[in-house]
């Protein structure tokens, strides 16, 4: 609990099982956090047997498989008055929620960035090229949509209050629930007039394999399968 607030913290899960034990454990050693939500998207190898092994919530997922509709089903499922979204791979540090937290005082979402260099660990997946298209196509949803300074279109780690789940919520149905999920979000949060700002986070290095990045090609592929989403949205009636 934070200031007499519950804090839940969302974590999707696909092929996580050297990690995602030791994240949902440290998650709860910060002593701030109420609940941890796991969604199963159909996880691979023994990911559900260490999840059981925890003291977080295990939903399953199985109907609608993708990043984003993990998260949104989370989402859902979590009872905290602020919700806390953070990837299961071990590249962000349980201890940084507090910085969040701490922002939440004043706004509604908090967003974190891993394009600040001082803050990418040794072994971090965040090559010039990629850094530099999470900066370029955050500028490009910061410019459409009269954002706040935005550096990074794509890191999962967040905060929303309650508030703002009762506002997007409804807007579920119009995601393709993919790995454009983290641009999305951010465009309703805009789009909504949520008061939003952006913080730095640690970005450490992946355990694994990651399903939508971990070469610069495949992040250029997903980077470039965000243009028409972002158009879109610039022109549709939320």
């Amino acid at each position: 609990m934070y200031k007499q607030k519950t804090v839940s913290v969302v974590i999707p899960t696909y092929n996580e099982e050297k990690t995602i034990r030791r994240v949902v454990d440290d998650f709860f050693a910060t002593g701030v956090v109420d609940e941890v939500v796991v969604v199963d998207n159909n996880a691979l190898g023994n990911t559900a047997s260490e999840i059981q092994k925890t003291h977080a919530r295990h939903i399953i997922e199985s109907e609608h498989q993708g990043y984003g509709h993990a998260l949104m089903r989370g989402i859902i499922e979590a009872t905290g008055d602020l919700v806390v979204m953070v990837e299961a791979d071990g590249t962000f540090q349980a201890k940084d929620i507090e910085k969040f937290l701490a922002y939440s005082d004043e706004f509604d979402a908090v967003l974190g960035t891993r394009t600040s260099r001082a803050a990418i660990y040794s072994g971090a997946f965040m090559p010039f090229p990629v850094r530099f298209g999470n900066w370029l196509w955050a500028k490009g949803v910061e410019v459409f949509f009269n954002g706040p300074v935005l550096t990074d279109v794509g890191c999962t780690y967040k905060l929303i209050s309650r508030s703002v789940i009762k506002k997007i919520k409804p807007l579920f149905s119009l995601s393709k629930g993919d790995g454009q999920f983290s641009p999305e979000l951010m465009i309703w949060l805009l789009r909504k007039n949520v008061k939003t700002i952006e913080i730095p986070v640690i970005f450490k290095e992946r355990v694994g394999m990651s399903m939508y990045t971990g070469s610069i090609w495949k992040a250029a592929k997903l980077g470039f399968h965000m243009i028409p989403m972002i158009i879109r949205y610039r022109f549709i009636k939320l």
